[in-house]
């Protein structure tokens, strides 16, 4: 039954990965069945409650938080009704031509600057801009629900040094692609000449 659930999602042929039905599935949909008749009596009692008794102010006020409680139960316990496993193969990718790769999308969000450093977030965007994959096959989007203009002023002075930095990381094989944790420690890949062409990136 396992096997024959067994979802794959392919590209160009090449098996990137497999998604099966968690065998927990079934205790879980009895316990939300279950659930969701106690629910539906306990309302029902409220509102049977509210036609017939006289403190239809109390009554209305359980109902409601009832309603409420229904809510954030259904929200939280619909993810559990279809619980999967997912196996990745990322060896696929690497085997596979550049051009077969699929599109990625990757959404940074902030709110707070102060909560949220400008910086953080600089060096969030810059190591997503920076993975080992296709540049014209990525797309970083920042959300800032805050509008701050020192966000903005941060992410525009990024898009400058990104011109330098993706390249300087693409070039020299670079692990640590987030520019705070690469200029915080020297590690095993830093070396004198990548110290050297670095300098005269930033320089230039």
């Amino acid at each position: 039954m396992e096997a024959h659930d067994k979802r794959k999602h392919s590209v160009g042929g090449t098996t990137l990965h497999t998604c099966h039905p968690c065998r927990r599935a079934v205790p879980y949909r009895i316990y939300g069945v279950i659930h969701t008749c106690g629910i539906l009596a306990l309302m029902y009692h409220h509102v049977n409650s509210l036609l017939t008794a006289d403190t239809t102010l109390i009554t209305s006020l359980l109902l409601f938080s009832d309603v409420i409680l229904a809510f954030m139960w259904a929200t939280s316990a619909s993810l559990r009704f279809n619980p999967v496993h997912r196996s990745e193969y990322p060896e696929m990718y690497a085997a596979k031509p550049k051009q077969d790769f699929p599109k990625l999308d990757v959404f940074i969000c902030t709110a707070d600057p102060y909560k949220e450093p400008p910086m953080m977030v600089v060096n969030t965007a810059l190591s997503a801009m920076a993975y080992d994959y296709p540049s014209d096959k990525i797309s970083v989007y920042v959300s800032d629900d805050g509008g701050s203009s020192l966000t903005l002023f941060a992410l525009m002075e990024a898009a400058k040094f990104s011109k330098r930095w993706l390249p300087y990381c693409k070039n020299n094989n670079i692990q640590d692609r987030s520019p705070e944790v690469y200029f915080s420690s020297k590690s095993h890949t830093w070396n004198d000449e990548a110290d050297d062409n670095l300098k005269v990136c930033i320089i230039s």
